[in-house]
Parts: C-alpha cells; structure tokens; sequence
C-alpha cells in the first residue's frame, strides 16, 4: 500500500518525531471516601509485582477481607493529608508540579517548541498512564521518555510502571520508540540535592541528635529473591552520610509501611522512632529519601503517626523534613535525570 493509499486516518508520523517526557509516580486515589478508596487499592493491591501470593489465595484475601475493611480505615489516613484544591492528593499535586516544571524549563508543547511534551501519570489511579500515553500518541508523539519517579529501583515500584507502558505498546500496531530512566539512588546530583534539603534544615532549626532516613519497605522474601531495593537504599543513605561527612552514631535507616504478618525490611521505622523516643533522644530530624515527593507514607505515616509514637515513647524535638518534591534541589535532579534520557532525540 502505497502512501497515497492510505486511510486518512492513518497516522503520518514525521521523520523528526515528536517526543514525550512521561513523568509517573506510584499513584493516588481519586477521594477519600470508601468508593475511590476501595477501587484504588483494588487496582493496587491485584498488581502481581506487588503482592507476590499465589492468586486463587489472595484473590480470596482480597476480595473477602481487605477490601471490605481496609478501603474505610485507608480513607481516613488520606483525609488527614488531603488538600483542599482541585488536586486533593499531596502527591498527585506535586507529580504536576513537577511535569510543569520542566516543560516550561524545556519549553516544550505550548511553552515554545514542538518536537517535546511533558506530562505525568499515575501507577495506580488517574491520570493513568495509559490515558496520558494515548493522549500524547494521539497529539502526534511516537517516541517516549518514561521517568518512574523511584530513587531506588525496585520490582514492586519502577518495573510495573514499565510492565504497564508495555502493556500499552502491546496494544499499538504502530508501536513508538520507548525508553524507560534507570533508577538514580547513587546519581550525584541526587545525593546533593538530599544533602542540601538537610543543610537547608540546619540552617533554620540546627543540628539535630539524631539524623534518622526512613524507606519504604519491601518483604525480606523479595531482597532473597535478588531484588535489589535494600542495596540502593543502602547506598543511598552511605552517600548522603558521605556527602554530609555525618558522625555515624548520629545516623539511622528504617524501613516503614510494612503490611501483612511476614518478615519485611528491617529495622522498622516505628519501632525504631519508639525506642529513640524511650532513649529520650532531645532532637530528632527524619527525611524519607526514597520518595520524590509527599504522600499518605510521609505526610500521615511519618510526619504525624511517626512523630506521635516518638513523643509518646518520651522524645523530645521532632522534625520531619520534607521530599524534595517540586523544590528547587528536587528539580534539579528529575531535569538531570529527564536531560540524560531524552539525549539524542531532543536537543536541550
């Protein structure tokens, strides 16, 4: 079929294609009531990568026990942290940020030029990257940058956010160019970026006693089976120390959010906040450096349930430093990481 046989629907894609930048982070839901609750941690809780339980038993687990208990109990957690305005979610509010961000530094579709957009997207939830993948394919893009927004790789976060732009080209005849960004636990520009938040920090409230990182966590059962999370954060909390030349009885790494009866990531964040609280520690700062930007696990589970805990158990100063999202150290590092994988195909 020659060209001039061709539907005139057909897509006619120029040799010097058009770009997207797809910036996606873990997800939201759409309320906090039980509904939007119940439908967001169906679609999260059913991800294989996930929860990794043969399907018949969890499928049974789900359906019969999580989502007629835990959807009520969840929304109440997100109520708390929920923002008034028409994002609603912390993190979906900061995910935007960051996307606008960088098509106006990039001057990309409608700041300036027109071989580049930018947009996000959620894991779970909206917008969901297959809509916004539809959207940029159908604005005429046919090769696309996906930047996970995940320091730390692992297969429960960064590989089904690339399971789900797979499944999308699964569906297209015509399937675009795609690259996928590596994590960035050990990038430079990453660790500085922490380092300065925390000297940001000291320069308003001081040294603290104890500087103490909180990841999220995976099972142990996962790390056995070579996932490599607890390496990069490992390594990313090594550098971070490093580049702050921090005295190393000063410094801690939890794990946190742990869920269901097996072993997880250890030592636990909340235990941990408990036992410097009944050591009287006078002054604690904690940063959750494994994610770019505030959601229920920073701003509910560390930043009011962890500083509760650590008050209760007796501890004195509590500060929670904040990600770095749509900062200026935070988007100094996801342009750098955006930068690096769109070389060669769009000039910046």
């Amino acid at each position: 079929m020659s060209v001039k046989e061709m539907p005139a629907d057909h897509p006619q894609w120029p040799r010097h294609a058009k770009t997207g930048l797809l910036l996606v982070n873990l997800g939201t839901p759409d309320g906090t009531d039980t509904p939007s609750m119940r439908r967001y941690l169906k679609e999260f809780l059913s991800d294989k990568r996930v929860v990794e339980v043969p399907r018949l038993l969890w499928w049974l687990i789900l359906n019969l026990i999580i989502l007629n208990i835990r959807p009520r109990k969840s929304g109440d957690a997100y109520a708390r942290i929920w923002l008034d305005d028409e994002d609603g979610s912390p993190l979906r509010k900061y995910t935007r940020l960051q996307a606008e961000h960088l098509a106006k530094r990039f001057g990309a579709e409608g700041d300036g030029r027109a071989d580049l957009m930018v947009d996000y997207a959620m894991r779970y939830g909206n917008p969901s990257i297959e809509s916004r993948l539809e959207a940029m394919r159908a604005a005429g893009c046919n090769r696309f940058v996906i930047v996970p927004l995940y320091p730390q790789y692992a297969a429960s976060t960064t590989a089904t956010v690339n399971d789900e732009v797979y499944r999308w080209a699964l569906k297209q005849r015509w399937q675009p160019a795609i690259r996928t960004a590596p994590a960035y636990h050990d990038h430079p520009v990453y660790i500085k970026a922490l380092a300065d938040s925390f000297r940001d920090f000291q320069a308003e409230h001081g040294d603290p006693d104890m500087l103490q990182l909180s990841f999220h966590g995976i099972p142990q059962r996962y790390f056995a089976q070579g996932d490599p999370y607890h390496c990069h954060c490992m390594k990313t909390a090594r550098l971070v120390r490093e580049e702050l030349n921090w005295p190393e009885e000063k410094f801690f790494v939890s794990f946190q959010s742990r869920f269901g009866r097996e072993p997880w990531l250890q030592p636990y964040t909340d235990e941990t906040l408990e036992r410097f609280g009944e050591e009287k520690v006078g002054h604690l700062a904690l940063m959750a450096p494994g994610f770019s930007a505030d959601c229920l696990e920073t701003l509910e589970e560390l930043a009011l349930e962890g500083q509760e805990e650590f008050h209760e158990a007796g501890g004195g100063t509590f500060n929670y430093i904040p990600c770095l999202n749509d900062s200026d150290h935070g988007m100094k590092v996801i342009e750098q990481i955006a930068r690096e994988n769109l070389a060669g195909w769009v000039e910046l």
